[in-house]
């Protein structure tokens, strides 16, 4: 297998991604190939005080870097020579098994839809996250991508995310439930009201096991499996549970450090201390596939570092191994509202 990694996309390249890179390369066995600016790149391995490039891994030369205040829209139009769409193209000729890159999302998905494309049928591509939860993960799809949904995006997103959960975490049955303001049928807006009754058609069908609204304050119950919602809602979600995380990190920190007494206490807790930030610390994933486009592409959390950019990698090999993106074409069919052209 043979992963593409974009060198020059996120808060800390091309440090984090080269090296994470080649971390991931030594534990997991995988061919990868960094692309980005030549000499930026070969400049991280020296310091490192690396000399030879290590037996499968490459180096693909890309003069021009997608900024984070570049227009989404234009990114393939202007900057063909970025790291991220030359390493799209390699991926759509067959150089390599899958993408990542931790650079902006808006210009990853548009670039992923514009030169990968989308499973024929799917609407609108998906990114899902992964957060932690009283009994595990959940999934909250989708979580930034997508800003304006219709019921049937959300239908979509329900279908692909119960696929990762069955494939990628082992979650049989997985269930689904809608982010809302309430747990009545007639709470939210008319997207979470419409999609809401998709979503009991299709449980009463057999086809997803749908339990219902969920409300922000339940989502880390671990309750439900997957929270579908808008790019929008689910976001702002997202950001919270990570600032929340941030904060309870900091706060432990002060508690524990006031006093020799409290360093003490801290001492006979350490291990559940440990394993809360363990739960909290998004570098134990690293990021997540963009879910309805029809080869492996997958966001690198943005402030990723080197051991993120590993976890990730590790990610992105067990997303081309699931075979997630077959399951999604094969069953495209249960997953629109509306005929589709031609029919």
């Amino acid at each position: 297998m043979k992963i593409i990694i974009d060198a020059m996309g996120g808060d800390n390249a091309p440090q984090a991604p080269v090296l994470g890179t080649l971390k991931a390369r030594e534990q997991l066995g995988v061919d990868v190939c960094l692309v980005g600016r030549i000499t930026d790149m070969l400049g991280v391995l020296k310091e490192a005080g690396i000399g030879d490039l290590p037996q499968g891994v490459e180096l693909r030369d890309a003069p021009e870097v997608v900024e984070m205040c570049d227009d989404p829209a234009k990114v393939v139009r202007t900057k063909k020579e970025s790291s991220m769409v030359v390493g799209l193209n390699m991926l759509t000729e067959g150089y390599g098994d899958a993408f990542a890159s931790a650079g902006s999302t808006g210009a990853l998905l548009t670039a992923a839809t514009l030169v990968a494309k989308r499973v024929r049928g799917i609407r609108r591509a998906a990114l899902g996250s992964l957060i932690p939860t009283a009994k595990g993960k959940a999934l909250l799809i989708d979580c930034g991508a997508n800003l304006e949904c219709t019921p049937e995006y959300l239908l979509q997103f329900a279908y692909m995310g119960s696929y990762y959960m069955d494939r990628m975490m082992d979650v049989k049955n997985p269930t689904v439930g809608i982010l809302n303001i309430g747990a009545e049928p007639t709470k939210g807006r008319d997207l979470q009201v419409e999609t809401y009754k998709v979503l009991e058609a299709e449980k009463a069908a057999g086809r997803l096991n749908f339990v219902g609204n969920v409300e922000s304050r339940e989502v880390m119950s671990g309750d439900c499996d997957i929270i579908v919602c808008d790019g929008y809602s689910g976001n702002i979600l997202l950001k919270g549970i990570e600032g929340v995380g941030v904060f309870f990190k900091n706060a432990l920190k002060d508690i524990f450090y006031k006093s020799l007494r409290t360093k003490l206490g801290a001492l006979m807790v350490k291990d559940g201390i440990d394993d809360l930030k363990n739960m909290m610390d998004y570098n134990s994933v690293g990021g997540a596939p963009l879910l309805g486009i029809s080869l492996p592409v997958y966001k690198i959390h943005g402030s990723a570092g080197e051991q993120a950019v590993t976890s990730a990698i590790g990610g992105v090999k067990k997303y081309v191994e699931s075979g997630i993106i077959e399951e999604i074409a094969k069953n495209i069919e249960y997953m629109r509202l509306e005929p589709a052209p031609g029919k």
